[in-house]
């Protein structure tokens, strides 16, 4: 099928897609879906597609809240810190131990990930207030886990809408036991997705790790070299950031500080002392990238290690910060690597060239795994966030190679209709989304977890991302059950 058809089917699908809709509703959807062609210099974004703007009311939306930002992605995997989700019990559960990120350390000693901290509101707390509840949890969490280096707030809806002055808690309690209580207004109900979570959380860093008073901390006992680095907005999802670290470290710079996976109170604490902060997850980590840049003056940048293209573009542009030396044993991790990469390529690349693929997923991957996919001869011709603002698709541009349905914040109904119109091979979302594809005989990975797999970055991840995509699109399991377009005839 030549691009123009292609284009056209995309557009097609999307006009018959908005039928379906209430006048006004389809008004307001349209501007939320497009087609991104990389030849058309016309569009300022992928499709002139609209996003960070709130969902449809009565439409099933994909996105969290600001409360997921906060303790689900930014603070949650910090280790060594005790969070507690203040309110009801509810909000709490769902979010502890979701996201696969992994740690190293004693669960309960000095790792607290896995744990569920929770005021667990009831009645009488909406009623008269909970902040007396919370200076119980604190003195309660000191007395059964005094290994903690510090706690955060995160607050539920509640606690915004009675008006309790968690702030004012955590200043009073972290003067009594000494370390770090950091309050953040995170309230659910704030923004239109979880992406203010991820801003009000940066805020909190910025207010009480980079300004605030740690001197419960060490933080003296690490002398700074100039090749210390910081990676920023990585989760370690299924041990993600330990296969960056190591090629990292292979081509001679530091990795001082990671966070938030694997991090500790510490790490986050060294970080405005090293020379370059390298930037995973841009939507949810560069409000704190960017205060650096401006108070310290440390520059950062933009990486990508899905897929070995992506992965020695990045490894060379972060070698470019640095020395001859730097830049020379870069060259040579690259090199070290490239026999590895092409036995992947050459097992995989055949069971899977011309593979289509349709993508919906959070912060960064529609756009940071579509070289992956490309380096396996597969296309990516759908692709969309739940939560992307503006400039997240202005970058998605860059990476799209032919013409590629957009679609932003894309409820079921929607999603589904567009796999039924577009049939691709391989259907890559959310663990919502997961089993509505595989009933209807469509191959599928969960992209939020890595379906309980991983890691997916660097050489050692693109290994095993081929092997799961390989897995999924050429399962035996697929001869038993048809698409809907098979089964139609």
């Amino acid at each position: 099928m030549g691009p123009e058809t292609l284009e056209a089917k995309q557009k097609a699908a999307i006009e018959e897609i908005l039928k379906a809709y209430p006048e006004k509703a389809a008004k307001n959807r349209e501007k939320h879906l497009g087609v991104g062609s990389p030849n058309d210099e016309n569009q300022k974004t992928c499709g002139d597609v609209r996003s960070n703007k709130k969902t449809v009311p009565g439409v099933m939306s994909q996105r969290g809240c600001a409360y997921a930002g906060s303790k689900g992605v930014v603070w949650g995997p910090v280790k060594d810190m005790i969070h507690i989700s203040h309110g009801p019990i509810g909000c709490g559960q769902y979010s502890r131990a979701g996201r696969r990120n992994y740690y190293i350390g004693v669960t309960g000693v000095d790792t607290f990930v896995t744990m569920n901290f929770c005021s667990d509101f009831q009645e009488n707390n909406i009623v008269f207030g909970g902040d007396k509840k919370l200076g119980q949890c604190i003195d309660e969490i000191e007395t059964l886990f005094p290994l903690n280096n510090g706690i955060t707030v995160q607050s539920e809806c509640p606690i915004g809408l009675i008006g309790d002055d968690i702030a004012a808690v955590a200043k009073t309690k972290a003067k009594e036991i000494g370390k770090t209580i950091v309050p953040v207004n995170c309230e659910g109900f704030r923004g239109v997705s979880q992406s203010l979570g991820h801003h009000i959380a940066n805020d909190a860093v910025r207010d009480y790790i980079f300004e605030g008073d740690l001197s419960h901390i060490q933080t003296n006992d690490v002398t700074p070299t100039e090749y210390d680095v910081a990676i920023i907005g990585d989760y370690n999802i299924g041990g993600d950031t330990w296969s960056s670290r190591i090629l990292l470290e292979e081509m001679g710079l530091r990795v001082v500080a990671q966070w938030s996976g694997d991090a500790t109170l510490k790490e986050m604490a060294l970080t405005p002392k090293v020379k370059l902060n390298l930037l995973h997850c841009y939507r949810s980590m560069n409000y704190i990238s960017r205060h650096m840049e401006k108070e310290f003056g440390i520059p950062w940048v933009e990486y990508n290690f899905f897929g070995p293209s992506q992965t020695i573009k990045s490894l060379r542009k972060i070698a470019s910060f640095f020395d001859e030396s730097i830049q020379k044993k870069c060259e040579e991790v690259i090199a070290k690597y490239q026999p590895m990469i092409d036995a992947v390529i050459a097992k995989y690349k055949p069971r899977l060239e011309g593979k289509q693929v349709m993508l919906f997923v959070g912060g960064l991957r529609p756009r940071h795994v579509i070289g992956a996919y490309e380096d396996l001869g597969m296309e990516v011709i759908g692709t969309g966030y739940e939560f992307a603002h503006d400039d997240d698709y202005k970058r998605t541009k860059e990476e799209i190679f032919r013409s590629t349905v957009i679609y932003d914040d894309v409820n079921e109904y929607e999603l589904e209709a567009f796999v039924k119109k577009l049939q691709p091979d391989l259907v890559a979302s959310g663990i919502k989304e997961k089993y509505v594809f595989q009933k209807m005989g469509l191959p599928y990975r969960q992209m939020h977890s890595w379906d309980y797999s991983g890691p997916y970055h660097g050489y050692d991840g693109f290994a095993i991302f081929a092997q799961d995509m390989d897995l999924a699109i050429n399962s035996p399991v697929w001869a038993h059950s048809k698409a809907p377009w098979e089964k139609e005839g």
